[in-house]
């Protein structure tokens, strides 16, 4: 069996990756402008953080290591900033959110790499459907058996990943009524879940990926879509079913929350058993109805996942006052039980302007650090029916996505 070497990392360290949609700034629908933006930034010094994804409508921005997450802020907010003054140059808008609201997978431009373009002829249609954006967020450790401890003892906290980063509650033109319907489209593919329960150290890891690549299962780790997974290239642990916020002080919010959450994981003794049985259940329930969805705790306890929250921020506070991230800590809590998550603040945006394009122009708004603050609470609330009757028509909203934004100038829709 072959070893699968673990390049050590200091515990607890963080970084984060963030998938991010390219809008022209005419008609609000996904530009595949990332070639030219790419090409903008090439002699930037963050140049060699920005890099492309599997869609040409898409890039990804990748911090540094950092030990504390205000140092990511910061470093967040500088990367922000280039990539808006090289994304007007351009002629185009950054935004963050796990799913563009109006665009049409069929119009997507898969981006000229090797590794991308072996996953379009793989998966088909499904590489196209893949322009859904997520934040990943890597938490250093020591050892591929620390790693591993990690994954089991973060996994039973995925749904609150899932409900406070909730950012794709419209899709192709329709409220899917969804919290997160981005990890509908990560679960379509044949490696995507959770790691096996059996799978309790290093060496069974590596026995695992074995039997994967014996059976033609798998080539590498990276064919593996589980929502959290060792990456020992890196030294790190990586959650990935957040969807990306649309805010970058959200995305560190979400990094300060994992840190701490992996020191109390690494306190606490190993979830049993039984942590399994529920994992799909509190999955779905977390997509679909985010914090106020139904959570089954490993003990075998059923509550609401905000309630559960609750709890669950007591117990991280004294550590976030140990690391020195207690502020943000307090923010992210504060907003989500006052607030939600950006989904419902998305849904404002809609109640209010009632027209899609507009909802992803206060996304635009929102990435560049103009966003209002909580939710349009004065908009009375609507119920809304998911189905396959998009709120407007999508074809007549959607460009085609070839060409960049450049060439391609429509009128204003507002």
């Amino acid at each position: 069996m072959e070893q699968i070497p673990f390049n050590s990392s200091a515990p607890n360290t963080l970084g984060i990756e963030l998938e991010l949609q390219l809008i022209n700034p005419r008609s609000f629908d996904l530009a595949a402008a990332a070639d030219e933006l790419l090409a903008q930034m090439a002699n930037h010094p963050i140049a060699d953080r920005v890099k492309p994804e599997i869609t040409r409508s898409m890039i990804e921005l990748n911090s540094s290591v950092h030990e504390h997450p205000v140092g990511l802020l910061a470093e967040m907010r500088e990367m922000r900033d280039a990539l808006c003054l090289a994304a007007d140059a351009v002629g185009v808008s950054v935004a963050g959110g796990g799913a563009h609201p109006f665009m049409r997978w069929q119009e997507r431009a898969i981006s000229d790499s090797p590794r991308f373009q072996y996953l379009a002829e793989m998966y088909g249609y499904l590489a196209r459907q893949f322009t859904v954006f997520g934040q990943h967020i890597h938490l250093g450790v020591a050892s591929g058996d620390a790693a591993v401890r990690l994954v089991r003892g973060l996994s039973p906290y995925v749904p609150h990943f899932i409900a406070l980063a909730a950012s794709s509650p419209y899709y192709e033109g329709v409220d899917t009524l969804f919290s997160c319907c981005r990890l509908n489209a990560v679960s379509s593919f044949p490696l995507a879940g959770h790691m096996p329960a059996e799978v309790t150290d290093w060496y069974r890891f590596e026995a695992h990926i074995a039997q994967l690549r014996t059976s033609g299962l798998a080539e590498s780790i990276k064919d593996l879509y589980w929502d959290i997974r060792p990456k020992p290239e890196f030294g790190t642990v990586e959650i990935r079913v957040c969807d990306t916020p649309l805010t970058v002080e959200r995305a560190c919010q979400l990094a300060a929350f994992a840190q701490a959450l992996a020191v109390l994981a690494a306190r606490d003794p190993e979830p049993s058993s039984s942590a399994w049985l529920a994992y799909r259940s509190n999955h779905f329930q977390a997509c679909r109805f985010g914090l106020q969805g139904s959570y089954v705790t490993p003990a075998g306890e059923r509550m609401r996942l905000i309630d559960h929250l609750r709890s669950l921020f007591q117990r991280l506070m004294p550590i976030a006052e140990e690391l020195g991230t207690a502020d943000m800590l307090g923010a992210l809590r504060d907003e989500a039980i006052r607030n939600g998550n950006d989904s419902r603040w998305l849904r404002s945006q809609f109640h209010r302007v009632r027209e899609l394009p507009l909802v992803v122009e206060s996304m635009t708004r929102a990435w560049r650090g103009e966003r209002e603050l909580g939710p349009s609470s004065e908009v009375p609330r609507r119920r809304i029916r998911a189905n396959s009757e998009p709120m407007h028509e999508v074809q007549a909203l959607a460009t085609p996505d070839v060409g960049g934004a450049a060439g391609w100038h429509p009128d204003r829709l507002h």
